[in-house]
């Protein structure tokens, strides 16, 4: 089978027209071509006048070895590459133990906890938060009544954080084993729709989310995994032999329980601040990590449309636009565009009382008024939060509070008018754009609750992005403060065998270690360090002392 990528057809062109184009494109007859499916889609709107659709397409034809050496060196004809996944190792028959613990059923907790239950190691997965229909009905508690349960909200329980989101399934990582497509298979299979095998940029939404957790779930429980739900994890236990190498013997739980554990996989998200400080506290080493903060800009969807497909827009194929800005301002601040949601709206994502933190969310049809994005700075450990390991953390939390102080300390969100932030004084009341965050905003000046330089790199950035999308910079786009929890602000280190460096058995893992930033990242990571933990244990059980490594 062979691959063509970057096959090009108009906006519009019936399903029909890809297989003329393809035998046009390889220069064959009509019975040459026995079969051709699609392997990704996208388009290409730089011209709004002549918006393209952008196919990579796998075929079967007569005579692969002619088309292959008659495109030699084409790096747009070549072979479909092989995309099945393979398991690096399995556990011996009736395998009983000593079984791996997860810490965390978010996207990495889950994907590790899969693929451990898939090669027979039945895990032990770990959550402080609820199931994910309980933690649903917890975090519309906040959303509509202003109540915050801090160990089951947003941030935390099944799922993850990546539960109230746009459901993007895409990232930047580099994927030479193509472990992306292992997570988007296992997506399909528990309920996602099959389009977004295809999609160049696919996703799926929080309702849709939900069942899907939920299925995956009783796929794990079904192979010998178990789920304890509201069992945060308080402590470790830890062995120190006389050279001063320390291996993970246990977990210290929230029950008042002791699990003897010594392969575990740490994925507890950006937030499990507490999480991070006894780690810091019993050695584990912990560095500082960068990250960014601002606010989200929301705009109605139908300027975005607008702006990005002109008068294309609506079209079905191209559906609700997105964006994605940077600009280097001259205080050496990176202002930019993170989490698009297309027809979406902003939320609240604390997990803290007194403080607010937002955070975008999509449906899976985003169909919402609104889009909106975050609007953030990029800030360093030694430029911003020097001298500790977890001074990100407080930093987070200095801005968070003010801006649950400025919102009207009742979590609702402090807000304010582009036009107005533009001319540094406080917004009185709303425009054009109504805002989507719950419990409320309250109109204000966002100066009470950022950062100097971070308002003024968001001023500088604003009339320039303005000027790449019509609309962005209008008078009455609204901000709402604050977005602190862009990724982790600390990095939990590993080796290249994916342990702590100081701390055996200990496998730091996803985003909240500093190791991805979103659900397909921190998926890939989780099948990552779950194939590490299975090595590992068959090296164990067959008395190898050596460690072993899991593939790059």
């Amino acid at each position: 089978m062979l691959r063509i990528s970057e096959l090009k057809l108009p906006l519009g062109h019936p399903p029909e027209a890809v297989a003329p184009a393809l035998l046009q494109r390889l220069g064959l007859k009509p019975d040459d071509l026995l079969d051709h499916a699609i392997a990704r889609r996208a388009h290409d709107a730089r011209r709004k006048a002549a918006i393209l659709m952008i196919y990579t397409v796998d075929v079967t034809v007569r005579d692969e070895a002619e088309v292959l050496a008659r495109f030699a060196g084409d790096p747009h004809v070549r072979a479909t590459p092989d995309t099945a996944y393979r398991f690096v190792t399995h556990a011996p028959e009736a395998f009983s133990g000593p079984r791996p613990v997860v810490i965390g059923a978010g996207p990495c907790g889950l994907f590790a906890g899969l693929i451990l239950a898939q090669m027979g190691f039945r895990p032990i997965i770990l959550d402080r938060g609820k199931a994910v229909r309980e933690r649903t009905k917890d975090t519309w508690g906040l959303w509509r009544r202003g109540e915050l349960d801090p160990e089951s909200n947003v941030q935390f329980g099944e799922g993850g954080a990546g539960t109230f989101s746009d459901g993007k399934l895409w990232s930047q990582i580099k994927d030479p084993r193509l472990l992306g497509r292992k997570v988007l298979e296992e997506f399909v299979k528990a309920g996602a729709p099959a389009e977004i095998l295809t999609e160049a940029h696919p996703h799926i939404g929080t309702f849709r989310l939900v069942t899907m957790v939920e299925h995956m779930r009783q796929t794990i429980e079904a192979l010998g995994g178990e789920y304890r739900w509201r069992h945060r994890v308080d402590g470790i236990d830890v062995e120190t032999a006389a050279d001063g190498s320390r291996k993970i013997k246990g977990l210290r739980l929230s029950t008042g329980e002791d699990l003897a554990a010594e392969h575990v996989v740490l994925a507890v998200g950006h937030s499990a601040r507490d999480t991070f400080q006894w780690l810091y506290d019993q050695g584990v080493h912990i560095e500082a990590k960068p990250f960014s903060i601002g606010v989200r800009i929301e705009h109605p969807q139908s300027w975005m449309d607008k702006a990005r497909f002109g008068t294309c827009a609506g079209h079905p194929d191209l559906g609700a636009a997105d964006y994605s800005l940077s600009h280097h301002c001259k205080n050496g601040r990176t202002v930019y565009s993170f989490c698009m949601c297309p027809g979406g709206t902003v939320v609240a994502a604390t997990s803290e009382p007194g403080r607010v933190v937002t955070n975008g969310m999509s449906q899976y049809s985003r169909n919402e008024r609104n889009a909106n994005s975050g609007f953030v700075v990029g800030i360093d450990p030694e430029r911003d939060y020097p001298g500790h390991p977890l001074a990100g953390v407080e930093f987070q939390r200095k801005w968070e509070s003010l801006a649950y102080v400025a919102g009207g300390s009742t979590y609702a969100a402090p807000a304010q008018k582009v036009g107005d932030f533009l001319a540094g004084r406080p917004s009185t009341d709303l425009g054009e754009v109504a805002p989507s965050y719950k419990p409320g905003v309250t109109m204000t000046d966002l100066s009470a609750c950022l950062p100097p330089f971070v308002i003024e790199a968001m001023r500088e950035a604003l009339p320039v992005f303005g000027r790449q999308i019509a609309g962005y910079d209008h008078p009455d786009v609204l901000l709402t403060g604050v977005e602190t929890r862009t990724s982790s602000p600390i990095r939990i280190t590993r080796g290249p065998d994916f342990q702590s460096l100081n701390t055996a058995g200990l496998y730091p893992a996803g985003e909240g270690a500093g190791y991805a930033g979103g659900i397909l990242s921190a998926a890939v990571d989780g099948i990552k360090v779950a194939e590490a933990v299975a090595l590992s244990l068959v090296a164990a059980l067959n008395g190898d002392p050596a460690t072993l490594k899991t593939q790059a």
